[in-house]
């Protein structure tokens, strides 16, 4: 890409500059601190294999901007190497896709079917299907507290989160043949699974948690706020109380996990409002921080004392967070970002090795750790409107470019890969491809928001083009999404659809979680996409007989459900797949029965996914999330474009990792069921 403009800085004081941004320099134009400057390019004569994953990026969407010319380094790079529609996973679900992408095989070879599985020993019990917490077991009580010892005599064992994703990741083949592999912020891999050779450097993505645990709670404070704390889905609203313009608040923080019943650690802070100056000055743990409307915080490190008995000395756990006035007067409202794992001082691993991130950070200062960035659940609450999450997700995309810059500096040979999330989330609320009816808009203003959708597409085009002039023929470059996008209208409540036609009772029921009569409920839905026979001798509670009377309600309910019409007589379900046809593997105990695939504008409904119920079967969305993915697999496909010849007719996610390995000169494993897209 040549620089026609005057001669910008260099990239070493171009990454310092866009790692400390604020919100002056966070808009999609941010992109030119990465873009147009000249660069070390390794000189390794090593193979060199990048693959940038962008998640959520649609092949139809791309291929129309290629052929207006708006991606002009897509379309050089297509016509030098291919393009095609990616095949997604079943379900087109992130942790499912990317997991296929990990394992080059399916779901029946990694164990993730879903965002959600449940426990059904538990009967239905809801957890995120790529990590599970196993409970401490045993302790040492000390008054409220309890100490976990690890060692003899005590052998105690503290609570552990899992990582769920089984089989061999693609990269630990590479490793083991001495061959360098990095990985920036990827998807189904928290905890980071381990290295044995020392070959292989991982970021965690999507999956890892904030400070709560949680994937992303931010903290919302308003004049107008409720008179005693409430949490809704994503977040934590309180009310601010000003005495002579002052007000007290409190930080929630994570659970002190020393006690016998753990509480939240919080940290008292000061809002002080200059209502002359229309601004405020937050005082924090001795930070000052000076805010005007629309301004946000630089990362603000937190630290939270975890106290024990007398005898032992406190603990401190570190977070960061940003902070946002929304408005300073007359109605004083104050957003917190989800308090984010430090990334210099982590509390968990979430690296691999895990001193990792502290070196990344090091170089860059704090960033964004939680696998969620883009804060979405403030705009589907109504915290932020629709400028304010783009300015907020415009600061994530900031620090990827930032990030980015620091992974092709430190890159000299093997694999790179690096993950761009603003896709995804971005097209979740601005996506809207067709003149129907909005959810939340009118025509002119969907249109208009689905303008930033393009130019984010235009952006990381520029991206890829300079990754292109840097490296060209050095090089085999990878784009590649997990899947595409649709429009999200109209919702559909599996298991009202269920209660209306007797497969799960009572007939008032509400909740599986709740009030559903085991004895009388013969199948239900929990996930997005899954449904579950509650079979007997699997689901604690189960009365479906295996055999005969499994089969035969299986083969009842695709009928039913494939036969679903809206009140129009469009078709619902475009198809459902049994999952005893379409897995194979070792790790298929934790999938569904079936797994429904919508038509394009439909989803399951938001009540569906944790198992609740609602009056009607089909409802409109109202959700500022107006787009998906969640749909059947062949209504969203992902993409592909290499600066290689693309040999293979119909490329899947699972021909992906096949592919890197033989660029390496490596044998596909057995356990791998793609192929590579460079052999015919």
């Amino acid at each position: 890409m040549t620089d026609t403009g005057p001669r910008k800085p260099s990239r070493r004081t171009v990454l310092k500059t866009a790692a400390a941004a604020t919100l002056g320099a966070a808009s999609l134009g941010a992109a030119s601190y990465w873009l147009g400057s000249v660069s070390r390019v390794s000189r390794s004569v090593g193979k060199k294999v990048i693959v940038i994953g962008i998640d959520g990026m649609d092949p139809r969407l791309t291929a129309q901007m290629m052929k207006e010319g708006q991606l002009p380094h897509l379309a050089r790079m297509s016509s030098r190497g291919g393009f095609s529609k990616l095949g997604t996973s079943v379900p087109p679900q992130s942790p499912v896709a990317w997991a296929n992408f990990i394992n080059g095989a399916g779901p029946g070879s990694h164990g993730i079917f879903d965002f959600i599985h449940r426990h059904p020993h538990e009967q239905c019990a809801p957890y995120y299907s790529a990590a599970d917490t196993v409970p401490a077991v045993g302790g040492w009580e000390v008054g409220e507290h309890q100490l976990q010892l690890d060692f003899w005599p005590f052998l105690h064992k503290p609570a552990e989160t899992v990582l769920q994703r089984q089989g061999t990741p693609f990269w630990d083949y590479l490793d083991k043949a001495g061959i360098a592999t990095t990985f920036y912020d990827l998807p189904a891999n928290y905890p980071p699974s381990p290295s044995q050779y020392g070959h292989h450097r991982c970021l965690s993505g999507m999956g890892t948690p904030d400070m709560l645990g949680s994937y992303g709670t931010y903290q919302y404070f308003s004049e107008d706020g409720p008179q005693r704390p409430v949490d809704e889905a994503g977040g934590k609203r309180s009310k601010l109380r000003f005495i002579a313009d002052t007000a007290n608040c409190k930080l929630v923080g994570p659970d002190n996990t020393l006690l016998k019943r753990p509480l939240p650690v919080t940290i008292e802070f000061q809002v002080h409002r200059d209502r002359s100056a229309n601004a405020i000055v937050i005082e924090i743990q001795g930070q000052k921080i000076l805010l005007k409307p629309g301004q946000w915080s630089s990362w603000t490190r937190v630290d939270f004392p975890l106290a024990g008995p007398s005898f032992v000395p406190t603990q401190h756990a570190s977070g960061i967070c940003r902070f946002l006035l929304l408005e300073a007067t007359p109605n004083c409202r104050l957003y917190v970002s989800p308090i984010n794992i430090d990334p210099a001082n982590p509390a968990v691993k979430i690296s691999e090795p895990p001193e990792f991130i502290s070196q990344v950070s090091k170089d860059l200062g704090l960033f964004y750790t939680a696998g969620f960035q883009e804060d979405h659940k403030a705009r589907t609450n109504g915290v932020f409107r629709d400028d304010e999450f783009l300015k907020q997700a415009s600061l994530v995309l900031e620090e990827r470019l930032a990030l980015l810059e620091y992974a092709v500096e430190n890159y000299d040979d093997g694999l790179l890969f690096f993950y761009f999330s603003s896709s995804d989330l971005q097209s979740h609320m601005f996506w809207w491809d067709s003149d129907e009816r909005h959810p939340t808009r009118s025509a002119p203003e969907a249109q208009s928001m689905y303008a930033h959708v393009k130019h984010l597409y235009r952006k990381l085009d520029e991206v890829i083009g300079d990754l292109e002039e840097r490296y060209g023929g050095r090089a085999t470059i990878m784009v590649m999404s997990d899947h595409g996008f649709a429009n999200f209208g109209r919702q559909f409540n599996l298991n009202s659809w269920l209660r209306e036609f007797g497969y799960l009772n009572p007939a008032e029921c509400t909740s599986i979680m709740e009030d559903v009569d085991w004895s009388q409920t013969r199948a239900y839905g929990l996930g997005i996409n899954g449904l579950y026979l509650n079979l007997k001798g699997r689901e604690r509670d189960g009365i479906v007989e295996p055999g005969e009377e499994r089969e035969t309600l299986l083969k009842e309910l695709v009928t039913r459900l494939e036969a679903v019409k809206d009140f129009d007589g469009t078709p619902v379900i475009r198809g459902v797949y049994r999952s005893d046809q379409i897995y194979s593997g070792d790790a298929t105990a934790m999938a569904p029965d079936l797994i429904i695939g919508y038509h394009r504008g439909y989803r399951a409904s938001w009540e569906t996914c944790l198992g609740g119920l609602t009056k009607d079967v089909l409802l409109d969305n109202d959700s500022a999330w107006s787009a998906d993915h969640c749909t059947d697999a062949l209504e969203v496909p992902g993409l592909l474009c290499c600066n290689q010849t693309i040999r293979s007719a119909d490329p899947s996610l699972i021909d992906l990792a096949p592919s890197i390995l033989e660029e390496f000169g490596l044998p596909t494993p057995t356990p791998m069921t793609g192929r590579s897209i460079f052999t015919r």
